[in-house]
């Protein structure tokens, strides 16, 4: 997710002055309809007329109505070219890569004498395994074409809303109802085969801020409305009870607009997770889970993680209390973590959001101590082979399937150290503490979309 450009252009909304944008609404309706800003990004914007304005006219609300629907389909044709964006580039990517091994398949077919017979053969297998991707690229652009469709029904939705303005009553309010409950079901039937998928790249790192300590953690709520901003942040990571939370993004760049919670219970690790409302951590020197509430500023429920180790018995390869790490992804509430039965090999716990019970437990084989830092995405927890320069990510476990995979996804570690490292589903970016700086990156997820006919 671009949070950047969208911070910017919030900014700019808040100085630019309203006067320059808009007429007054006492002049009646003011209707502009779906537009494209320099970044292609659809556009509608409706100002409404003074309450006391036609306020007695069944109409007139009815049109109101159907106005902040077009408004909020727009909004979700934006979030949709967000999330298809990048996934899109990657495709295109990988159609090009097909159509030069392809082309080099080609000649070595004409000119048998240009390869040897290994080359020859493996030219041939790697054409052979792109060769399934061709009916995705095909829906991917099907989708693109959906999305443009979309956009050309909202426009001449708007359009129609206009004509009504200076015809009100000449338009049968039913049928235009029922054209923007048919748009809003198609979007909606668009946006569900967008889900989960595989992780393929990971973008340059974003630095948001520099502060704190060497280790620590920062994060925002994986399950609350995206007009909730706000950011929390922990310094250190052992015994420390002091999270700070910020309204804004923009409030957390700058150190500003905070207010502080003072947890009942010193925390080990860095692997806290803000997961509807509450804060998830490892209580210090325990295996115990608990659960803070933000609002009642008290802990609803502690948990022991049945045979956890605890207090660096079996951290990542950075140490810093990191046995017990908390994550949140499109499917839940996860905990990563060994024990001594598993010989610390890393195991995937799916818990219970409201009880913090386990409700399925997953051993992946893979090494604790021999990893960096791990996240999960759609279920599938992904491992870096290093928390220092030069790290990637090498290793895969799927939940699904209960089987992995080693894995070749280069990033780039811009401080050499990093202390946390977790996913957010809502924003589909990687948040990271990185030797004393907090830094994003976005992330491209390789998904296979479905047609309502398979």
């Amino acid at each position: 997710m671009h949070l950047f450009s969208a911070m910017f252009l919030l900014v700019m909304l808040a100085v630019m002055p309203t006067e320059a944008l808009y007429p007054s609404p006492e002049e009646g309706w003011q209707i502009y309809s779906s537009a494209q800003d320099a970044d292609g990004k659809c556009i509608c914007t409706v100002v409404a007329p003074a309450q006391n304005m036609c306020n007695r006219d069944p109409r007139s609300r009815q049109l109101r109505q159907l106005m902040e629907k077009v408004q909020n389909i727009s909004q979700s044709m934006e979030v949709l070219d967000l999330r298809t964006y990048r996934d899109l580039q990657y495709v295109r990517n990988t159609e090009s890569l097909m159509k030069v091994v392809d082309g080099k398949l080609k000649v070595a077919s004409e000119n048998p004498r240009s390869l040897n017979p290994k080359g020859f053969q493996e030219l041939k297998d790697k054409v052979t395994q792109l060769l399934p991707l061709l009916p995705v690229l095909e829906q991917y652009k099907a989708d693109a074409k959906m999305i443009l469709r979309l956009r050309e029904e909202v426009r001449n939705l708007s359009l129609v809303l206009m004509a009504i303005q200076e015809e009100m009553g000449a338009y049968d309010y039913e049928e235009l109802r029922q054209r923007v409950l048919l748009l809003e079901t198609r979007l909606h039937s668009c946006m569900q085969k967008l889900g989960c998928g595989k992780l393929t790249g990971v973008s340059n790192p974003i630095t948001v801020r520099a502060s704190g300590s060497r280790f620590g953690s920062w994060m925002t709520d994986t399950m609350i409305p995206s007009s909730d901003n706000r950011v929390w942040s922990m310094d250190g990571y052992f015994k420390g009870r002091r999270v700070l939370e910020y309204r804004t993004m923009n409030d957390f760049m700058k150190g500003q607009n905070f207010v502080q919670h003072l947890l009942p219970h010193p925390w080990a690790g860095t692997g806290h997770v803000v997961y509807n409302g509450s804060l998830y951590y490892n209580k210090y020197q325990s295996n115990i889970i608990i659960k803070y509430h933000f609002r009642s500023r008290s802990v609803l429920v502690q948990r022991s993680l049945s045979g956890a180790g605890y207090n660096n018995t079996f951290p990542y390869s950075w140490g810093g209390s990191s046995d017990i790490d908390l994550m949140a992804d499109e499917n839940g509430l996860w905990a990563v973590y060994t024990t001594i039965p598993n010989a610390g090999n890393i195991v995937i716990s799916r818990l219970e959001p409201q009880s913090l019970e386990v409700l399925q437990t997953w051993d992946t084989g893979f090494p604790k101590r021999s990893a960096g830092e791990s996240f999960m995405i759609c279920g599938t927890l992904y491992v870096t082979n290093s928390h220092l320069a030069g790290a990637k990510i090498y290793f895969a476990y799927y939940t699904n399937t209960s089987t992995y995979e080693y894995t070749d996804i280069p990033f780039h570690n811009q401080y050499s150290h990093i202390s946390m490292m977790d996913y957010n589903p809502r924003e589909r970016v990687l948040y990271t503490w990185n030797n004393g700086h907090q830094v994003l990156y976005n992330v491209t997820l390789f998904q296979v979309i479905k047609t309502s006919g398979d």
